[in-house]
Protein backbone atom coordinates (compact mmCIF):
# COMPACT_ATOMS: atom_id res chain seq x y z
CA UNK A 1 0.00 0.00 0.00
CA UNK A 2 1.08 3.58 -0.68
CA UNK A 3 -0.95 4.86 2.29
CA UNK A 4 -2.69 3.13 5.17
CA UNK A 5 -5.17 4.97 7.40
CA UNK A 6 -5.38 2.94 10.58
CA UNK A 7 -7.95 2.69 13.38
CA UNK A 8 -10.42 5.25 12.04
CA UNK A 9 -14.19 5.32 12.33
CA UNK A 10 -15.05 5.03 8.63
CA UNK A 11 -18.12 6.66 7.06
CA UNK A 12 -18.90 5.46 3.54
CA UNK A 13 -20.81 8.53 2.28
CA UNK A 14 -23.93 6.47 1.58
CA UNK A 15 -25.58 6.90 4.96
CA UNK A 16 -24.60 3.55 6.47
CA UNK A 17 -23.53 3.32 10.11
CA UNK A 18 -19.79 3.96 10.54
CA UNK A 19 -17.41 1.07 11.19
CA UNK A 20 -13.97 0.83 12.74
CA UNK A 21 -11.72 0.00 9.81
CA UNK A 22 -8.24 0.26 8.34
CA UNK A 23 -8.10 1.79 4.85
CA UNK A 24 -5.42 0.78 2.35
CA UNK A 25 -4.68 2.99 -0.66
CA UNK A 26 -2.69 1.97 -3.71
CA UNK A 27 -2.25 3.85 -6.99
CA UNK A 28 -4.77 6.53 -6.04
CA UNK A 29 -7.52 3.98 -5.34
CA UNK A 30 -8.97 2.51 -2.17
CA UNK A 31 -7.59 -1.03 -2.34
CA UNK A 32 -8.71 -2.39 1.05
CA UNK A 33 -11.19 -1.74 3.85
CA UNK A 34 -10.26 -4.16 6.60
CA UNK A 35 -11.07 -4.96 10.21
CA UNK A 36 -7.62 -6.51 10.53
CA UNK A 37 -4.40 -4.50 10.28
CA UNK A 38 -3.15 -4.10 6.71
CA UNK A 39 0.46 -5.15 6.01
CA UNK A 40 2.87 -2.26 5.45
CA UNK A 41 5.64 -1.92 2.92
CA UNK A 42 8.83 0.08 3.60
CA UNK A 43 7.49 3.01 1.56
CA UNK A 44 3.98 3.00 3.08
CA UNK A 45 2.77 6.24 4.62
CA UNK A 46 0.78 5.39 7.77
CA UNK A 47 -1.81 7.79 9.19
CA UNK A 48 -3.05 6.96 12.67
CA UNK A 49 -6.75 7.85 12.76
CA UNK A 50 -7.54 6.53 16.24
CA UNK A 51 -10.33 8.62 17.71
CA UNK A 52 -10.91 10.24 14.30
CA UNK A 53 -13.57 10.07 11.61
CA UNK A 54 -12.58 8.98 8.11
CA UNK A 55 -14.98 10.24 5.45
CA UNK A 56 -15.11 10.62 1.68
CA UNK A 57 -13.82 13.96 0.45
CA UNK A 58 -16.45 16.68 0.58
CA UNK A 59 -18.06 18.06 -2.59
CA UNK A 60 -18.69 21.78 -3.04
CA UNK A 61 -21.40 21.93 -5.69
CA UNK A 62 -21.55 25.72 -6.11
CA UNK A 63 -18.33 27.69 -6.48
CA UNK A 64 -16.99 30.52 -8.61
CA UNK A 65 -13.42 29.30 -8.69
CA UNK A 66 -13.33 29.80 -12.48
CA UNK A 67 -10.90 32.73 -12.14
CA UNK A 68 -8.93 31.67 -9.06
CA UNK A 69 -8.13 28.26 -10.51
CA UNK A 70 -6.11 30.03 -13.21
CA UNK A 71 -3.93 31.93 -10.72
CA UNK A 72 -3.82 29.48 -7.83
CA UNK A 73 -4.97 26.03 -9.03
CA UNK A 74 -4.27 24.53 -5.61
CA UNK A 75 -7.57 26.09 -4.43
CA UNK A 76 -6.09 25.43 -1.02
CA UNK A 77 -8.70 27.41 0.90
CA UNK A 78 -11.23 24.69 0.13
CA UNK A 79 -8.83 21.75 0.28
CA UNK A 80 -7.71 22.63 3.83
CA UNK A 81 -11.31 22.03 4.97
CA UNK A 82 -11.62 18.60 3.35
CA UNK A 83 -13.20 19.64 0.05
CA UNK A 84 -11.80 17.37 -2.64
CA UNK A 85 -14.19 18.16 -5.51
CA UNK A 86 -15.43 21.60 -6.59
CA UNK A 87 -18.01 22.53 -9.22
CA UNK A 88 -17.56 25.66 -11.34
CA UNK A 89 -19.60 27.25 -14.14
CA UNK A 90 -22.34 28.35 -11.73
CA UNK A 91 -24.93 31.13 -12.09
CA UNK A 92 -24.63 31.24 -15.93
CA UNK A 93 -20.94 32.26 -15.67
CA UNK A 94 -18.06 30.37 -17.25
CA UNK A 95 -14.66 31.13 -18.75
CA UNK A 96 -15.04 28.41 -21.36
CA UNK A 97 -15.96 30.76 -24.23
CA UNK A 98 -15.58 34.48 -24.85
CA UNK A 99 -13.01 37.25 -25.10
CA UNK A 100 -10.98 38.23 -22.02
CA UNK A 101 -12.74 41.59 -21.77
CA UNK A 102 -16.23 40.13 -22.18
CA UNK A 103 -15.59 37.44 -19.58
CA UNK A 104 -14.05 39.85 -17.06
CA UNK A 105 -17.00 42.23 -17.53
CA UNK A 106 -19.48 39.39 -16.94
CA UNK A 107 -17.67 37.79 -14.03
CA UNK A 108 -15.98 40.30 -11.76
CA UNK A 109 -18.67 42.73 -10.59
CA UNK A 110 -21.19 39.96 -9.98
CA UNK A 111 -18.76 37.90 -7.94
CA UNK A 112 -16.81 40.79 -6.32
CA UNK A 113 -13.44 39.66 -7.69
CA UNK A 114 -10.58 42.07 -8.55
CA UNK A 115 -11.27 43.13 -12.15
CA UNK A 116 -7.79 44.20 -13.22
CA UNK A 117 -6.26 40.96 -11.96
CA UNK A 118 -8.75 38.72 -13.76
CA UNK A 119 -8.76 40.63 -17.03
CA UNK A 120 -4.96 40.81 -17.29
CA UNK A 121 -4.76 37.12 -16.41
CA UNK A 122 -7.17 36.18 -19.19
CA UNK A 123 -5.46 38.42 -21.71
CA UNK A 124 -2.16 36.76 -20.86
CA UNK A 125 -3.20 33.13 -20.61
CA UNK A 126 -6.48 32.47 -22.40
CA UNK A 127 -5.62 30.31 -25.39
CA UNK A 128 -8.85 28.30 -25.62
CA UNK A 129 -12.25 29.23 -27.03
CA UNK A 130 -14.05 25.91 -27.26
CA UNK A 131 -15.76 23.79 -24.65
CA UNK A 132 -13.37 20.93 -25.23
CA UNK A 133 -10.37 23.23 -25.24
CA UNK A 134 -11.37 24.62 -21.86
CA UNK A 135 -11.51 21.19 -20.22
CA UNK A 136 -8.19 20.27 -21.83
CA UNK A 137 -6.74 23.47 -20.41
CA UNK A 138 -8.03 22.64 -16.92
CA UNK A 139 -6.50 19.17 -17.18
CA UNK A 140 -3.09 20.77 -17.70
CA UNK A 141 -3.31 22.83 -14.50
CA UNK A 142 -1.74 21.46 -11.28
CA UNK A 143 -5.13 21.20 -9.60
CA UNK A 144 -5.56 20.83 -5.87
CA UNK A 145 -9.10 19.38 -5.77
CA UNK A 146 -10.96 17.65 -8.55
CA UNK A 147 -12.88 20.05 -10.76
CA UNK A 148 -16.18 19.70 -12.64
CA UNK A 149 -18.15 22.35 -14.48
CA UNK A 150 -21.53 23.45 -15.72
CA UNK A 151 -22.08 25.18 -19.04
CA UNK A 152 -22.72 28.86 -18.26
CA UNK A 153 -25.67 30.22 -20.23
CA UNK A 154 -24.50 33.87 -20.13
CA UNK A 155 -21.17 32.88 -21.66
CA UNK A 156 -22.86 30.61 -24.21
CA UNK A 157 -25.44 33.27 -25.17
CA UNK A 158 -22.85 36.06 -25.50
CA UNK A 159 -20.63 33.78 -27.58
CA UNK A 160 -23.50 32.97 -29.94
CA UNK A 161 -25.27 36.33 -30.26
CA UNK A 162 -22.33 38.61 -29.57
CA UNK A 163 -22.13 40.30 -26.18
CA UNK A 164 -23.89 43.53 -27.08
CA UNK A 165 -26.77 41.81 -28.85
CA UNK A 166 -27.12 39.36 -25.97
CA UNK A 167 -27.71 42.35 -23.67
CA UNK A 168 -30.43 44.04 -25.73
CA UNK A 169 -33.96 43.89 -24.24
CA UNK A 170 -36.46 42.23 -26.52
CA UNK A 171 -33.88 40.60 -28.79
CA UNK A 172 -34.75 36.98 -29.53
CA UNK A 173 -32.14 34.63 -30.92
CA UNK A 174 -32.74 33.66 -34.52
CA UNK A 175 -33.50 30.07 -35.43
CA UNK A 176 -29.88 29.62 -36.49
CA UNK A 177 -28.60 31.11 -33.23
CA UNK A 178 -30.83 28.84 -31.18
CA UNK A 179 -29.56 25.93 -33.22
CA UNK A 180 -25.96 26.93 -32.51
CA UNK A 181 -26.67 27.15 -28.77
CA UNK A 182 -28.29 23.71 -28.87
CA UNK A 183 -25.25 22.34 -30.68
CA UNK A 184 -22.94 23.81 -28.03
CA UNK A 185 -25.01 22.29 -25.23
CA UNK A 186 -24.95 18.88 -26.94
CA UNK A 187 -21.20 19.19 -27.38
CA UNK A 188 -20.75 20.14 -23.74
CA UNK A 189 -22.84 17.23 -22.50
CA UNK A 190 -20.85 14.86 -24.71
CA UNK A 191 -17.66 16.24 -23.16
CA UNK A 192 -18.91 15.64 -19.61
CA UNK A 193 -20.16 19.04 -18.47
CA UNK A 194 -22.68 18.52 -15.67
CA UNK A 195 -25.47 20.49 -17.31
CA UNK A 196 -26.50 24.11 -17.84
CA UNK A 197 -26.59 27.03 -15.39
CA UNK A 198 -28.78 30.08 -15.97
CA UNK A 199 -29.43 33.43 -14.26
CA UNK A 200 -32.79 35.18 -13.92
CA UNK A 201 -31.84 37.58 -11.11
CA UNK A 202 -31.44 41.01 -12.66
CA UNK A 203 -29.42 42.51 -9.80
CA UNK A 204 -26.33 40.67 -11.00
CA UNK A 205 -24.79 43.28 -13.31
CA UNK A 206 -22.10 43.68 -15.95
CA UNK A 207 -18.86 45.30 -14.86
CA UNK A 208 -16.04 46.91 -16.80
CA UNK A 209 -16.00 50.44 -18.15
CA UNK A 210 -17.87 50.10 -21.45
CA UNK A 211 -21.33 51.54 -22.06
CA UNK A 212 -22.83 48.12 -21.27
CA UNK A 213 -21.76 48.43 -17.64
CA UNK A 214 -24.62 47.83 -15.17
CA UNK A 215 -26.80 45.92 -17.60
CA UNK A 216 -27.96 42.58 -16.15
CA UNK A 217 -26.12 39.45 -17.28
CA UNK A 218 -26.89 38.03 -20.76
CA UNK A 219 -28.80 35.06 -19.36
CA UNK A 220 -31.38 37.36 -17.76
CA UNK A 221 -32.47 38.61 -21.20
CA UNK A 222 -33.53 35.16 -22.38
CA UNK A 223 -37.18 34.22 -22.50
CA UNK A 224 -38.24 31.02 -20.81
CA UNK A 225 -38.81 29.48 -24.24
CA UNK A 226 -35.05 29.84 -24.87
CA UNK A 227 -34.22 28.09 -21.62
CA UNK A 228 -36.72 25.37 -22.49
CA UNK A 229 -35.08 24.65 -25.84
CA UNK A 230 -31.86 23.93 -23.96
CA UNK A 231 -33.34 22.09 -20.97
CA UNK A 232 -34.91 19.63 -23.39
CA UNK A 233 -31.38 18.42 -24.12
CA UNK A 234 -30.59 18.12 -20.40
CA UNK A 235 -33.79 16.19 -19.84
CA UNK A 236 -32.92 13.69 -22.57
CA UNK A 237 -29.49 13.07 -21.06
CA UNK A 238 -30.40 13.09 -17.36
CA UNK A 239 -28.19 16.14 -16.71
CA UNK A 240 -28.67 19.03 -14.33
CA UNK A 241 -30.40 22.39 -14.76
CA UNK A 242 -28.92 24.88 -12.27
CA UNK A 243 -30.55 28.27 -11.86
CA UNK A 244 -30.77 31.44 -9.87
CA UNK A 245 -34.38 32.56 -9.49
CA UNK A 246 -35.37 36.12 -8.76
CA UNK A 247 -34.74 35.91 -5.03
CA UNK A 248 -36.24 39.36 -4.47
CA UNK A 249 -39.75 38.57 -5.75
CA UNK A 250 -39.32 34.77 -5.38
CA UNK A 251 -42.25 34.21 -7.76
CA UNK A 252 -40.41 32.78 -10.76
CA UNK A 253 -39.11 29.88 -8.69
CA UNK A 254 -42.43 28.31 -9.71
CA UNK A 255 -41.13 28.18 -13.28
CA UNK A 256 -38.13 26.16 -12.14
CA UNK A 257 -40.44 23.78 -10.28
CA UNK A 258 -42.64 23.39 -13.35
CA UNK A 259 -39.62 22.80 -15.56
CA UNK A 260 -38.49 19.95 -13.32
CA UNK A 261 -41.84 18.14 -13.34
CA UNK A 262 -42.05 14.87 -15.23
CA UNK A 263 -45.67 13.69 -15.23
CA UNK A 264 -45.97 14.02 -19.02
CA UNK A 265 -42.28 13.90 -19.92
CA UNK A 266 -38.93 12.85 -18.56
CA UNK A 267 -38.05 14.46 -15.23
CA UNK A 268 -35.44 17.24 -15.27
CA UNK A 269 -32.91 17.42 -12.46
CA UNK A 270 -33.17 21.02 -11.26
CA UNK A 271 -31.36 22.87 -8.49
CA UNK A 272 -31.62 26.52 -7.45
CA UNK A 273 -30.32 28.82 -4.76
CA UNK A 274 -31.29 28.85 -2.03
CA UNK A 275 -33.26 27.60 0.94
CA UNK A 276 -32.58 30.11 3.72
CA UNK A 277 -34.32 31.60 6.73
CA UNK A 278 -33.84 35.28 5.75
CA UNK A 279 -34.50 38.13 8.12
CA UNK A 280 -36.32 39.88 5.28
CA UNK A 281 -38.86 37.06 4.75
CA UNK A 282 -39.32 34.97 7.86
CA UNK A 283 -40.96 31.65 7.15
CA UNK A 284 -40.32 31.61 3.40
CA UNK A 285 -38.11 28.52 3.79
CA UNK A 286 -41.03 26.59 5.25
CA UNK A 287 -43.28 27.57 2.34
CA UNK A 288 -40.81 26.70 -0.41
CA UNK A 289 -40.03 23.46 1.40
CA UNK A 290 -43.68 22.47 1.03
CA UNK A 291 -43.69 23.49 -2.64
CA UNK A 292 -40.74 21.25 -3.48
CA UNK A 293 -42.20 18.38 -1.48
CA UNK A 294 -45.41 18.58 -3.51
CA UNK A 295 -43.49 18.85 -6.80
CA UNK A 296 -41.16 15.94 -6.00
CA UNK A 297 -43.62 13.58 -4.31
CA UNK A 298 -46.76 14.18 -6.36
CA UNK A 299 -45.81 15.83 -9.66
CA UNK A 300 -42.77 13.83 -10.79
CA UNK A 301 -40.14 16.52 -10.25
CA UNK A 302 -36.50 16.06 -9.20
CA UNK A 303 -35.94 19.45 -7.62
CA UNK A 304 -33.29 20.45 -5.07
CA UNK A 305 -32.67 23.62 -3.11
CA UNK A 306 -29.07 24.47 -2.34
CA UNK A 307 -28.49 25.46 1.28
CA UNK A 308 -25.82 26.32 3.80
CA UNK A 309 -25.67 24.78 7.31
CA UNK A 310 -24.67 28.02 9.00
CA UNK A 311 -25.48 31.61 9.73
CA UNK A 312 -25.40 33.58 6.47
CA UNK A 313 -23.44 36.66 7.43
CA UNK A 314 -21.96 39.43 5.33
CA UNK A 315 -19.08 41.88 5.58
CA UNK A 316 -18.91 45.04 3.47
CA UNK A 317 -16.39 47.72 2.57
CA UNK A 318 -18.46 50.85 2.20
CA UNK A 319 -21.37 50.22 -0.16
CA UNK A 320 -19.57 47.51 -2.12
CA UNK A 321 -21.91 44.63 -1.37
CA UNK A 322 -23.93 42.75 -3.95
CA UNK A 323 -27.22 43.14 -2.06
CA UNK A 324 -27.19 46.87 -2.88
CA UNK A 325 -27.71 45.86 -6.52
CA UNK A 326 -31.21 44.80 -5.47
CA UNK A 327 -32.73 48.30 -5.71
CA UNK A 328 -32.19 51.17 -8.13
CA UNK A 329 -30.42 53.65 -5.90
CA UNK A 330 -27.95 51.07 -4.64
CA UNK A 331 -27.19 49.89 -8.18
CA UNK A 332 -26.68 53.52 -9.26
CA UNK A 333 -23.95 53.95 -6.63
CA UNK A 334 -22.25 50.70 -7.61
CA UNK A 335 -22.36 51.74 -11.25
CA UNK A 336 -19.79 54.45 -10.43
CA UNK A 337 -16.25 53.13 -10.03
CA UNK A 338 -14.55 56.46 -9.34
CA UNK A 339 -14.51 57.23 -5.60
CA UNK A 340 -14.96 60.97 -6.09
CA UNK A 341 -17.85 60.51 -8.50
CA UNK A 342 -19.53 58.05 -6.17
CA UNK A 343 -19.11 60.40 -3.18
CA UNK A 344 -20.65 63.24 -5.19
CA UNK A 345 -23.68 61.08 -5.98
CA UNK A 346 -24.08 59.94 -2.38
CA UNK A 347 -24.05 63.55 -1.19
CA UNK A 348 -26.68 64.67 -3.68
CA UNK A 349 -29.96 65.50 -1.84
CA UNK A 350 -32.17 64.15 -4.64
CA UNK A 351 -30.24 60.86 -4.68
CA UNK A 352 -30.47 60.58 -0.90
CA UNK A 353 -34.21 61.07 -1.03
CA UNK A 354 -34.52 58.27 -3.60
CA UNK A 355 -32.20 55.97 -1.67
CA UNK A 356 -34.14 56.54 1.55
CA UNK A 357 -37.54 55.96 -0.04
CA UNK A 358 -36.40 52.72 -1.69
CA UNK A 359 -34.52 51.50 1.39
CA UNK A 360 -37.53 51.99 3.67
CA UNK A 361 -40.28 50.98 1.23
CA UNK A 362 -42.08 48.02 2.79
CA UNK A 363 -43.72 47.00 -0.49
CA UNK A 364 -40.67 46.70 -2.74
CA UNK A 365 -39.52 43.07 -3.12
CA UNK A 366 -36.41 42.33 -1.12
CA UNK A 367 -33.99 39.58 -0.21
CA UNK A 368 -31.85 41.82 2.02
CA UNK A 369 -33.39 43.00 5.30
CA UNK A 370 -32.39 46.68 4.85
CA UNK A 371 -32.41 47.24 8.58
CA UNK A 372 -29.58 49.44 9.86
CA UNK A 373 -30.28 48.23 13.38
CA UNK A 374 -28.92 44.89 12.16
CA UNK A 375 -25.42 46.16 11.44
CA UNK A 376 -22.13 46.66 13.25
CA UNK A 377 -19.38 49.04 12.20
CA UNK A 378 -16.07 47.19 12.45
CA UNK A 379 -13.54 49.68 11.09
CA UNK A 380 -13.72 53.37 10.30
CA UNK A 381 -11.31 56.34 10.36
CA UNK A 382 -13.91 57.96 12.63
CA UNK A 383 -13.28 55.86 15.74
CA UNK A 384 -16.37 57.24 17.50
CA UNK A 385 -18.69 55.06 15.39
CA UNK A 386 -16.76 51.78 15.63
CA UNK A 387 -18.65 49.01 17.40
CA UNK A 388 -22.03 50.64 16.83
CA UNK A 389 -24.82 50.05 14.35
CA UNK A 390 -25.67 52.71 11.80
CA UNK A 391 -29.05 53.04 13.51
CA UNK A 392 -27.38 53.62 16.89
CA UNK A 393 -25.17 56.36 15.44
CA UNK A 394 -28.26 57.91 13.86
CA UNK A 395 -30.09 57.97 17.18
CA UNK A 396 -27.11 59.59 18.87
CA UNK A 397 -26.93 62.25 16.17
CA UNK A 398 -30.68 62.75 15.82
CA UNK A 399 -30.60 61.85 12.11
CA UNK A 400 -32.01 59.20 9.80
CA UNK A 401 -29.93 56.05 9.52
CA UNK A 402 -29.72 56.25 5.71
CA UNK A 403 -28.14 59.71 5.96
CA UNK A 404 -25.60 58.45 8.50
CA UNK A 405 -24.74 55.50 6.28
CA UNK A 406 -24.39 57.57 3.11
CA UNK A 407 -22.32 60.20 4.95
CA UNK A 408 -19.88 57.61 6.21
CA UNK A 409 -19.58 55.90 2.82
CA UNK A 410 -19.14 59.21 0.99
CA UNK A 411 -16.48 60.38 3.45
CA UNK A 412 -14.55 57.14 3.98
CA UNK A 413 -15.36 54.87 1.03
CA UNK A 414 -14.07 51.33 1.47
CA UNK A 415 -12.22 52.33 4.66
CA UNK A 416 -15.62 51.87 6.31
CA UNK A 417 -16.06 48.16 7.09
CA UNK A 418 -19.23 46.78 8.59
CA UNK A 419 -21.05 43.51 9.27
CA UNK A 420 -24.58 42.16 9.17
CA UNK A 421 -26.45 38.85 9.27
CA UNK A 422 -28.74 38.13 6.35
CA UNK A 423 -30.22 34.71 7.19
CA UNK A 424 -30.08 31.42 9.12
CA UNK A 425 -29.71 33.03 12.55
CA UNK A 426 -32.39 30.87 14.24
CA UNK A 427 -31.05 27.46 15.30
CA UNK A 428 -34.32 25.50 15.08
CA UNK A 429 -35.01 26.80 11.58
CA UNK A 430 -31.43 26.14 10.48
CA UNK A 431 -31.75 22.53 11.61
CA UNK A 432 -35.03 22.28 9.68
CA UNK A 433 -33.23 23.43 6.52
CA UNK A 434 -30.30 21.05 7.01
CA UNK A 435 -32.52 17.97 7.31
CA UNK A 436 -35.02 18.89 4.59
CA UNK A 437 -35.08 16.03 2.06
CA UNK A 438 -35.09 18.38 -0.94
CA UNK A 439 -31.86 20.15 0.01
CA UNK A 440 -28.42 19.70 -1.53
CA UNK A 441 -25.87 20.85 1.02
CA UNK A 442 -23.76 23.60 -0.44
CA UNK A 443 -23.77 27.09 -1.99
CA UNK A 444 -20.46 28.32 -0.68
CA UNK A 445 -19.76 30.70 -3.60
CA UNK A 446 -16.11 29.82 -2.90
CA UNK A 447 -13.78 31.99 -4.95
CA UNK A 448 -16.24 34.89 -5.07
CA UNK A 449 -17.34 37.71 -2.76
CA UNK A 450 -13.84 37.50 -1.37
CA UNK A 451 -14.22 40.35 1.14
CA UNK A 452 -17.87 39.66 1.93
CA UNK A 453 -18.34 35.99 2.82
CA UNK A 454 -16.38 32.97 4.05
CA UNK A 455 -18.29 29.72 3.60
CA UNK A 456 -15.35 27.57 2.47
CA UNK A 457 -15.62 25.27 5.48
CA UNK A 458 -19.38 24.67 5.38
CA UNK A 459 -18.95 20.84 5.58
CA UNK A 460 -17.20 21.12 8.93
CA UNK A 461 -19.82 23.53 10.17
CA UNK A 462 -22.58 21.03 9.38
CA UNK A 463 -20.70 18.32 11.26
CA UNK A 464 -20.26 20.67 14.20
CA UNK A 465 -23.97 21.58 14.13
CA UNK A 466 -24.89 17.89 14.23
CA UNK A 467 -22.39 17.09 16.98
CA UNK A 468 -23.49 20.01 19.15
CA UNK A 469 -27.12 18.90 18.84
CA UNK A 470 -26.12 15.42 19.99
CA UNK A 471 -24.30 16.89 22.98
CA UNK A 472 -27.44 18.84 23.93
CA UNK A 473 -29.43 15.64 23.80
CA UNK A 474 -31.54 17.00 20.93
CA UNK A 475 -30.17 15.33 17.78
CA UNK A 476 -31.78 16.28 14.47
CA UNK A 477 -29.53 14.23 12.16
CA UNK A 478 -27.03 11.40 12.55
CA UNK A 479 -23.39 12.00 11.73
CA UNK A 480 -23.53 9.38 8.98
CA UNK A 481 -26.47 11.19 7.37
CA UNK A 482 -24.60 14.50 7.61
CA UNK A 483 -21.56 12.95 5.91
CA UNK A 484 -23.81 11.55 3.19
CA UNK A 485 -25.33 14.99 2.62
CA UNK A 486 -21.84 16.41 2.07
CA UNK A 487 -20.51 13.61 -0.14
CA UNK A 488 -22.33 10.69 -1.73
CA UNK A 489 -25.72 12.34 -2.03
CA UNK A 490 -24.25 15.23 -4.05
CA UNK A 491 -22.00 13.05 -6.18
CA UNK A 492 -24.83 10.67 -7.08
CA UNK A 493 -27.27 13.46 -7.93
CA UNK A 494 -24.76 15.33 -10.11
CA UNK A 495 -23.64 12.16 -11.84
CA UNK A 496 -20.06 12.40 -10.60
CA UNK A 497 -17.71 9.63 -9.54
CA UNK A 498 -17.12 11.22 -6.16
CA UNK A 499 -18.32 11.13 -2.58
CA UNK A 500 -18.17 7.40 -1.76
CA UNK A 501 -15.59 5.58 0.35
CA UNK A 502 -15.44 1.99 -0.89
CA UNK A 503 -12.97 -0.48 -2.34
CA UNK A 504 -12.19 0.31 -5.95
CA UNK A 505 -13.16 3.98 -5.68
CA UNK A 506 -10.81 6.93 -6.02
CA UNK A 507 -9.10 7.72 -2.73
CA UNK A 508 -10.51 11.19 -2.00
CA UNK A 509 -10.76 11.18 1.79
CA UNK A 510 -10.73 13.31 4.93
CA UNK A 511 -9.51 12.39 8.41
CA UNK A 512 -11.39 14.53 10.93
CA UNK A 513 -10.75 15.10 14.60
CA UNK A 514 -14.27 15.43 16.05
CA UNK A 515 -12.88 17.21 19.11
CA UNK A 516 -11.69 19.95 16.73
CA UNK A 517 -15.27 20.66 15.66
CA UNK A 518 -15.62 23.47 18.17
CA UNK A 519 -16.38 27.19 18.09
CA UNK A 520 -13.21 27.87 16.10
CA UNK A 521 -14.85 26.60 12.92
CA UNK A 522 -17.08 29.70 13.08
CA UNK A 523 -14.34 32.25 13.72
CA UNK A 524 -13.50 34.65 10.92
CA UNK A 525 -10.02 35.66 9.83
CA UNK A 526 -8.28 37.36 6.92
CA UNK A 527 -5.59 35.90 4.67
CA UNK A 528 -3.79 37.07 1.52
CA UNK A 529 -4.70 35.23 -1.66
CA UNK A 530 -2.03 33.35 -3.53
CA UNK A 531 -0.93 35.20 -6.70
CA UNK A 532 -3.59 37.92 -6.33
CA UNK A 533 -1.17 40.77 -5.69
CA UNK A 534 -1.61 40.77 -1.93
CA UNK A 535 -5.42 40.91 -2.07
CA UNK A 536 -6.82 39.84 1.32
CA UNK A 537 -9.95 37.74 1.63
CA UNK A 538 -12.11 36.45 4.44
CA UNK A 539 -11.55 32.88 5.61
CA UNK A 540 -12.32 30.60 8.49
CA UNK A 541 -9.46 28.47 9.74
CA UNK A 542 -9.92 25.31 11.79
CA UNK A 543 -6.67 23.35 11.53
CA UNK A 544 -7.47 21.27 14.61
CA UNK A 545 -10.53 19.78 12.90
CA UNK A 546 -8.81 18.33 9.82
CA UNK A 547 -5.90 16.01 10.37
CA UNK A 548 -5.44 14.85 6.81
CA UNK A 549 -6.91 15.26 3.33
CA UNK A 550 -6.11 12.84 0.52
CA UNK A 551 -6.93 13.52 -3.12
CA UNK A 552 -6.44 10.65 -5.55
CA UNK A 553 -4.50 8.92 -2.77
CA UNK A 554 -1.98 11.72 -2.27
CA UNK A 555 -1.85 13.65 0.98
CA UNK A 556 -2.78 17.28 0.32
CA UNK A 557 -3.24 18.25 3.98
CA UNK A 558 -1.12 16.88 6.82
CA UNK A 559 -1.82 17.63 10.48
CA UNK A 560 -4.12 20.47 9.47
CA UNK A 561 -1.50 22.10 7.25
CA UNK A 562 -1.74 22.35 3.48
CA UNK A 563 1.15 20.41 1.98
CA UNK A 564 3.58 22.97 0.47
CA UNK A 565 3.82 21.05 -2.78
CA UNK A 566 0.07 21.33 -3.32
CA UNK A 567 -0.51 22.65 -6.81
CA UNK A 568 3.19 23.25 -7.48
CA UNK A 569 3.99 20.07 -9.39
CA UNK A 570 1.49 17.83 -11.14
CA UNK A 571 -1.27 18.61 -8.74
CA UNK A 572 -3.54 16.27 -6.84
CA UNK A 573 -6.93 16.41 -8.54
CA UNK A 574 -8.19 16.17 -12.09
CA UNK A 575 -11.16 17.14 -14.24
CA UNK A 576 -14.25 15.08 -13.43
CA UNK A 577 -16.88 14.56 -16.09
CA UNK A 578 -20.51 13.62 -15.70
CA UNK A 579 -21.33 9.97 -16.19
CA UNK A 580 -22.95 9.25 -19.55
Amino acid sequence: MDVIIENGLVFDGQGNAPRQRHVGIRGGTIAALSEAPIPRAPHTRVIDAKGHWVTPGFIDLHTHYDAEVELAPSLSESVRHGVTTVVMGSCSLSLAMGTPEDLADMFCRVEAIPYATVRSLLEERKTWDTLGGYLEHLEQLPLGPNVASFLGHSALRAHTLGLRRSLEPGVKPTRDELGRMESLVREGLDLGYLGLSIMTLKWDKMGGDRDIRSRPLPSTYARWSEYRRLTKLLRERGRVFQGVPNISTKVNVLLFLLESMGLWRKTLKTTVISMMDPRASRGIHRLIGVLSQVANRLLGADFRWQALPEVFDLWADGIDLVVFEEFGAGAAALHLQDAAGRAELLNDPAYRSTFRSQWTNKFLPRAFHRDFNESRILLCPDASVVGKSFAQVAREQGRHATDVFLDLVARHGDALRWYTVMANDRLEELEFICKHPDVLMGFSDAGAHLRNMAHYNFPLRLLRLVREAEKRGAPFMTVERAVQRLTGEIGEWLGLDAGVLAEGRRADMVVINPDGLDAKVDEIAEAPMENFGGFVRLVRRNDAAVKSVLISGREAVDAGNVVPALGKERGFGGVLRARA
